[in-house]
């Protein structure tokens, strides 16, 4: 999977990184990082941790995976992390051997760590700032899984039908998802009343009688997309439709003016903006708007003091609400505009064009 451009340009990022802050090793501990470092290898056992079962320690010449005996044969043999380069240490389960492994190879150094460890400057925030431009590599795992996912969302909901329970339509999904070894890593679903009552609602055994929601993060390689989609049984009523419709075009200004050089807040600001616009200028404040996204669900949700700057291939899940509804897709921010890493695949559609770029997004799904 790994590809000697993108092993390198990570390899010079975290040195670049190392240099600029006076240190002389970056030990790389969480799921996320691991992922990214590896090129789409994995250290967990538990799909929603946060910290894996195998380290990784990248020296100004060497690279180091730290492992016990349980974890080594499959970074080896099936992570191929020595054909990246990594020589893989290996220290006997019922022995916590590693941060005596890291003083080995580092000795009295300064060496960061993107958790608490001992003796290690703390840089998680400045790390995950590594993983924020997606290489081109990245980005075509990134379109694989977008497809993958938005397909298998819509399959699911094309399928619904009515007195079946959020859950049990949550659960076909993970079939979809899991058919492609697909993480469903957050589930969101509601049904009737749950969809206005609650901006964050989890699955449960409500049956469904007119109206669902279906949200979800999906990672594969460590990459994560977020989507979510509607299906309402029988005609959709007039107010329902012209909310939903002010809510995607809240989400295509958010996504218009997220461009590479531009002040995250700004952009957020312009779908506040957007909200008034449509008449619902008080809906923003109910539920956070989304931000950047790629190895972990939300790398920074945009506030008012976010301090980022948008970055060229930096990928983006904006999620604006209005009572009832939601809009919510994956892009990656290209100097050209938006691009959908998510989309309507089989889905009804929806035409805007917002500042000067056309958007096609999916309408709520009505089922006779």
């Amino acid at each position: 999977m790994a590809v000697n451009d993108e092993m390198k340009e990570k390899e010079r990022r975290v040195r670049d990184f190392l240099r600029s802050k006076h240190l002389k090793a970056l030990l790389l501990r969480r799921q996320a990082n691991f992922s990214w470092m590896t090129c789409g290898g994995l250290n967990l056992v538990g799909i929603t941790t946060e910290v894996g079962t195998t380290s990784l320690l990248i020296t100004e010449n060497s690279k180091y995976v730290l492992s016990n005996n349980i974890e080594s044969p499959r970074m080896i043999d099936e992570e191929q992390l020595e054909e990246q380069g990594f020589m893989v240490k290996t220290f006997p389960w019922y022995e916590d051997q590693e941060a005596p492994m890291v003083r080995e190879l580092v000795g009295e150094n300064s060496f960061g760590s993107d958790v608490s460890f001992e003796n290690a400057v703390l840089v998680a925030e400045e790390v995950a700032k590594l993983r924020y431009s997606l290489t081109p590599e990245e980005q075509d795992r990134y379109r694989w899984l977008g497809e993958k996912v938005s397909w298998a969302l819509e399959k699911t909901l094309l399928k619904a039908k009515k007195g079946e329970t959020e859950s049990e339509v949550v659960g076909r999904l993970c079939k979809e998802l899991w058919k492609n070894r697909i993480d469903p890593v957050t589930l969101m679903s509601a049904a009737d009343d749950r969809v206005f009552q609650f901006r964050h609602p989890i699955p449960t055994e409500k049956k469904v009688e007119k109206y669902l929601m279906v949200s979800v993060n999906a990672r594969k390689w460590g990459l994560i997309v977020s989507l979510t989609r509607f299906v309402y049984f029988g005609k959709l009523p007039r107010v329902l439709r012209k909310r939903y419709e002010a809510n995607v075009f809240v989400d295509c200004i958010l996504m218009a003016h997220t461009r590479p050089g531009v002040p995250a807040r700004d952009a957020l600001q312009r779908g506040i903006d957007a909200y008034s616009e449509k008449e619902y200028p008080e809906e923003w404040k109910f539920h956070h708007q989304g931000g950047a996204i790629g190895y972990t669900g939300r790398d920074y949700r945009v506030n008012f003091k976010t301090p980022d700057l948008i970055l060229e291939h930096q990928a983006f899940t904006w999620n604006p609400s209005i009572t009832g509804t939601k809009s919510e897709d994956t892009i990656l921010v290209t100097s050209k505009g938006p691009e959908m890493i998510t989309r309507p695949i089989r889905y009804p559609t929806l035409s805007m064009e917002v500042e000067k770029i056309s958007f096609i997004r999916p309408a709520i799904l009505e089922k006779r």
